[in-house]
């Protein structure tokens, strides 16, 4: 299910409610790092900001878009040491 709410749309997949924000490359000025693969998103690079529809927004995070396609076909990554 897609609702979409301006620059903001919410998506319902197996691991529930979700609301994305698609960042443009030329918006992409931090290097983040992405909790589907624990690899850095550097400046320049499109992605997905994700967090859920409730709480305060601390939840939110930056994936690659690919990775956020595949998040529910394989369980996340621990991080890098």
């Amino acid at each position: 299910m897609l609702r979409v709410t301006g620059a903001e749309h919410r998506e319902t997949g197996p691991d529930g409610e979700w609301v994305l924000r698609r960042i443009t490359g030329a918006a992409a000025a931090k290097v983040y790092r992405c909790p589907g693969c624990q690899q850095d998103i550097p400046p320049g690079m499109a992605h997905v900001v994700a967090w859920r529809p409730y709480g305060d927004g601390e939840d939110r995070r930056h994936w690659h878009s690919s990775c956020w396609q595949r998040r529910t076909h394989r369980s996340a990554r621990p991080p890098r040491r």
